[in-house]
């Protein structure tokens, strides 16, 4: 491979690596084409011919995987998780969840129930992973030490 080549990859993964961390953030593509040294069109061009899909699809598919984890694992809205992930319109997020997974959001996360799997993680919680705001608990332990499921969350 030539220098140039194993440049251009390199600054490729690295627009990959930032639509990973930051896919739920609104992501400029010109942006990240300028970021990789490459004009918006070229930089599309060279995304899909390595990655097998342009990166604003990439992007997508990014927030729609992240989507159906927490359709899964937390007693979120599907309207909470729709913006925790990115999205603007909770009708553009339905119609590519379901063009990506082949269900509704809803579907999904009722089939992921009946097929059973760790209990719901509380959306305060999850909440407070994605924003950083506290979340205090009342009664976060029971008498014996133990974390007690009755505690609620409240946001502080």
């Amino acid at each position: 491979m030539k220098a140039a080549d194993v440049s251009s990859l390199r600054m490729l993964r690295r627009a990959r690596d930032r639509i990973d961390r930051d896919y739920a953030d609104p992501i400029d593509i010109p942006a990240l084409a300028a970021g990789a040294g490459y004009s918006r069109e070229h930089f599309i061009r060279a995304f899909r011919a390595v990655y097998g899909e342009t990166p604003g699809r990439y992007r997508t598919r990014r927030r729609v995987e992240r989507a159906g984890e927490l359709l899964r694992s937390s007693n979120l809205t599907v309207t909470e998780i729709c913006h925790l992930v990115g999205f603007t319109s909770l009708g553009t997020f339905s119609a590519r969840f379901a063009e990506l997974t082949g269900m509704s959001p809803t579907e999904y996360r009722r089939q992921a129930a009946e097929r059973g799997g760790p209990a719901p993680i509380p959306g305060c919680f999850a909440l407070m992973w994605r924003s950083g705001t506290p979340c205090s608990t009342r009664r976060p332990r029971s008498r014996s030490g133990r974390w007690s499921p009755r505690g609620r969350c409240r946001r502080a």
